[in-house]
Formats: C-alpha cells, structure tokens, sequence
C-alpha cells in the first residue's frame, strides 16, 4: 500500500477549498462534498499547517517555582529535530497545577525559544467560557500561534450535552485572535466530543483541528470523514499514531516525543513515504518506553527519563509524584530497550 503526499506547507490565508492542505487521502464521499464553511473575518485567524509530530511540553520546577531558564534549554534541544512544534500548558504541562502568573510566565519563556518555523499552541481551556476566552486572548498576545482548549469538566452532566460544547467552542473561537484546537481527553474529564457534535463546531472558521485523545480509532475516522480538509486531527498517544495516518489523520501530539522525537518524527516520514513496514519497526519498539515510561509512571516518569537523557525533568508538583530507586532504574532498562539511551 502507498499514499502520495503532497509537501507544500504554504498557507498565507484561510481557505476552505478541498486540497488546501496535504494530508492523507481519505473517504471519496467526503472529498466530493462542497466544502461550505464560511469565510473568515478579516484578522480572524493565523492560519497554520497543522501536520507532524507535536510534543506537550512538560513544566520544569525546581521547588515551589517554575523553572523557566530549564524549559528554554529543553526547547532549545527539541529544536535541532524534526518536530513540527510545542503545545504548552497541556496535560503534560501539569496547567491545572499551575497559577496564572506561573501560566504566563511559562508561555512567555516558550515564545522566547520557541522558532518561527516551529507552531507554538497554548493550552487555554478553563471550566467558563469567559475564562477560556481571556486566557485564549491571553495567549494570543505573547504569540502562540494556536490555542489549543481542553473541554469544561467540572460540571461534567451539564456540558455533556452537545448543545452546550456548541455553544462554548463556538463563542471562544468566535472571540479568539488566533484559531483554536479542540482538546478532547474522555479518560481525565469525563466528557467524550462526538464526532457529529465535533463536525457542528468545525463549521467556524476559526477552529482549525482536535487534539484527539479518546485513543478511539473508528471515531477519529469518523470525525475526518465528517469534517473538511482543512480541519486536522491530531491523534493524543504514540500507540495511535501509525494507525491513524493512513485514515487522515495529519499527526500527533504525543508525550513520548518528550524523549522519542527523532523516532517519533522517523516513523511520521517513512509512513508519509509509503514505508510502512520500516514504520512499524520503529514503532514496536517505541511502545516499549511508551508503555514503560509514561504509560507505567505517568508525568513523573516522564521527568525522570528527560533527567536520564540529559534533559531537565525535574520534580511534578504535587500531589503528582516523582518516581525514585527502583522505579528509576525500571525506567532506565526501560529506555535502553528501546534505544533511548
């Protein structure tokens, strides 16, 4: 099997017509169906190309503090890669553990580091849409280039329901300066965006994708079929990756890029070049540090292995713990098995 890609990742404007940007083929029903969204408000959004492999930046303390020097050098180092950019302030980024000073500091250090050739989505998302909206705005003005807006989950019975996530998703991207990612997580908030309510908030031309971490292949397929091209969907683990571009998926924003990016962007390629069984070499052997790194000790196993390769983890904030003697050197055997060391 073979998908011939297209590579020009120029887009100076919205627009909404099929082909606008290169990603995987998909449904032919879908690519027939006019593309009716409507045209976007003068300065309404920056319109980026939202394909490759994304790394959720964790926060770097040291103490009671924010280490913002230790977050500019681990950019710095994730910048000699492939990645195609950073979402900051994501689950990963521990950003409920975190204060609104702290916050802006945080993105304000990131933009610092961050390159231009590289995207810079914020995480922005907060239990009212007033707050979603003015740390959106927030965001904007220190220069992220997307906002990236995890669902409201406190009250999660009310905001079930479809008719409130339209209404909340729409009047954030309606008052955004910058497009916005839908961030859809079931497993930490309780509240699964489904596909038919996705494609209802894909019609505003300010919302430009999903981050997609329900791990629910047949309901990512779905939510491609049902939205235009221009809407990406980027899958939230390294384990759905690989089966996911080949449906249409345009990449992924995945923890284990922390400390597999340069795998993580070969496998993005050689599946973009029809190279699927090197892909799935490289893959397998992903999912060992997948499983035994983040997926055994969550964030703070996360942190340690990034100490071991010479990055800076350091410590998570509490109540999240940071694993210590044997745990470590469960990490350790773990990495080295997957060539990570």
């Amino acid at each position: 099997m073979t998908w011939a890609w297209t590579t020009s990742r120029a887009l100076p404007t919205w627009s909404p017509s099929p082909g606008s940007r290169p990603r995987m083929p998909r449904s032919s029903n879908r690519d027939a169906r006019k593309d009716t969204r409507p045209v976007a408000r003068p300065g309404a959004a920056r319109v980026r190309d939202f394909h490759g492999v994304y790394v959720p930046v964790p926060t770097p303390f040291r103490g009671d503090q924010v280490a913002t020097d230790r977050l500019k050098a681990n950019l710095a180092k994730w910048n000699a890669t492939d990645l195609a950019g950073y979402v900051v302030l994501g689950s990963t980024g521990e950003f409920p553990m975190l204060s609104e000073a702290e916050r802006d500091a945080v993105l304000v250090a990131a933009r610092e580091a961050i390159p231009r050739g590289k995207a810079f989505l914020a995480g922005t998302g907060a239990n009212s849409t007033l707050h979603t909206i003015r740390q959106t705005k927030r965001a904007a003005e220190i220069g992220a280039d997307a906002a990236i807006v995890i669902t409201p989950h406190y009250f999660t019975k009310g905001f079930a329901q479809a008719g409130a996530q339209v209404r909340h998703y729409v009047a954030v991207a309606e008052a955004s300066p910058i497009p916005v990612m839908l961030y859809n997580f079931p497993l930490n908030t309780g509240i699964n965006l489904e596909p038919d309510t996705v494609a209802r908030i894909a019609e505003h031309p300010n919302v430009c994708g999903i981050k997609d971490s329900s791990g629910n292949i047949p309901q990512a397929a779905h939510v491609i079929h049902l939205t235009p091209k221009t809407f990406h969907v980027l899958v939230g683990s390294a384990a759905a990756l690989l089966p996911a571009l080949p449906i249409g998926a345009s990449g992924g924003v995945l923890a284990l890029g922390a400390i597999a990016g340069r795998e993580l962007c070969e496998v993005y390629g050689l599946a973009r070049d029809g190279r699927w069984e090197e892909a799935k070499a490289i893959a397998a052997r992903m999912m060992l540090a997948d499983r035994g790194v983040a997926g055994r000790f969550g964030i703070g196993g996360l942190k340690a292995a990034l100490d071991l390769q010479g990055f800076y983890g350091g410590p998570c904030r509490a109540p999240l713990g940071t694993p210590d003697g044997d745990a470590i050197e469960d990490i350790k055997e773990c990495l080295a098995s997957a060539g990570l060391l």
